[in-house]
């Protein structure tokens, strides 16, 4: 086949332009701001808080699972606003309704989706902010980009402020929920919980607003691998997360090796441990079986009642006095929410894990099967 030059030049260009189209078409993507986590056990938020109401649709649940609204609806009183002086006052119950994927009382496999309508919504108090951005807050990135075991998990109030909750002062091991929910701040130490609570208030009355931030442990913990980047992401995933930690977090660069090391023994039951825990319970991306400790640092509230300065959309400087109703701190409510997206990893891995380790016999001497709860282990029986 002969070509002559000027017909060669042309095919080269041709060519290259196609390569170079078909490279844009293949390596450009443009993503919305994700709404779903989970790669076996999905969860999909949707919704506005200052809107007809939130809801998820949670897909990957098993079948013959027992679940209820009113199982739902404990975590969703504990993280509701208006629960008292130092949360947002505006009012909402925060009611959860099932629409599909569970019947009679049990989930029958198919995606569940749960509702929950606002009955307190005030769009017009955000007038204002519809066309002066926000500082620190979303408003601005958001224009110009779019123009099964029995794992405990509790996650507690750490730090308000410059209050600081010691690391020594709560016992991971006994930690329970009662002592977390024995206050309006969700500090499980009462000396604490009352400095936190006039950090709060001190700010509160000033119109303005402080961060802090929550301790999660995630008790017999299963062993995951790539677990830590995981939670991290999904804690960091949450409104206002500034910081996240495991162990000793940026305390551990500060020790040497045989200082920062956890060293491995072999307790009464035969079970390999560690006898500290500075990995905050992950080695090596995976979990050890040891109690999971991390931290969530949560910022200052943006929306404040104090003046601040800003810009319009068509860059005009002003002056913006936010209206509404907000926190003067968020980390109290933040709390069951730290909760439900480590749960959410956890649950997300453990299935990842079943599927790739325990397909086949276990190893003894290293593993454990997996053990169901008694009721959801009653139920496989009888079917």
């Amino acid at each position: 086949m002969n070509i002559d030059s000027k017909s060669f030049v042309l095919l080269n260009l041709t060519n290259s332009r196609i390569c170079f189209l078909t490279f844009c078409l293949l390596t450009t993507e443009i993503h919305a701001a994700g709404s779903t986590y989970g790669t076996y056990f999905r969860v999909t938020t949707f919704g506005e808080s200052h809107g007809g109401g939130v809801g998820c649709i949670v897909d990957g649940c098993p079948p013959r699972i027992p679940l209820s609204e009113a199982d739902l609806q404990v975590d969703l009183d504990r993280r509701r606003p208006g629960q008292s002086r130092i949360t947002t006052p505006r009012k909402e119950t925060d009611t959860c309704k099932i629409y599909s994927g569970v019947s009679e009382g049990v989930t029958t496999g198919t995606p569940i989706h749960v509702f929950v309508p606002n009955t307190d919504q005030r769009g017009h108090d955000y007038s204002e902010m519809s066309v002066a951005y926000r500082p620190s807050h979303a408003d601005a990135t958001y224009d110009m980009k779019y123009g099964v075991r029995s794992v405990q998990i509790l996650a507690y109030v750490s730090q308000v402020h410059q209050v600081v909750l010691p690391e020594d002062q709560i016992d991971h091991q006994s930690l329970t929920l009662d002592q977390i929910e024995s206050n309006i701040v969700r500090c499980p130490d009462p000396e604490y919980a009352e400095k936190m609570i006039a950090a709060i208030d001190t700010v509160r009355v000033r119109g303005d607003s402080v961060g802090g931030v929550v301790t999660c442990i995630v008790r017999n913990a299963p062993f995951f691998d790539k677990l830590e980047a995981e939670l991290a992401k999904a804690a960091l995933s949450l409104p206002a997360t500034k910081g996240f930690e495991f162990g000793s977090g940026f305390a551990g660069t500060f020790l040497t090796g045989s200082e920062h090391n956890d060293e491995f023994y072999v307790d009464e039951h035969g079970k390999i441990r560690t006898r500290t825990n500075r990995s905050g319970g992950i080695g090596g991306g995976i979990s050890n079986g040891e109690t999971i400790n991390m931290r969530i640092a949560f910022k200052p509230t943006s929306t404040i009642g104090r003046k601040q300065h800003t810009v319009t959309r068509d860059k005009k400087e002003t002056e913006l006095i936010a209206r509404g109703r907000h926190d003067p701190c968020v980390v109290p409510r933040a709390v069951p929410m730290v909760e439900a997206m480590v749960a959410l990893v956890l649950m997300d891995q453990l299935m990842a894990q079943y599927a790739q380790c325990y397909m086949f016999p276990v190893n003894p001497e290293l593993q454990e099967p997996i053990k169901l709860p008694p009721s959801i282990e009653a139920m496989n029986m009888s079917i």
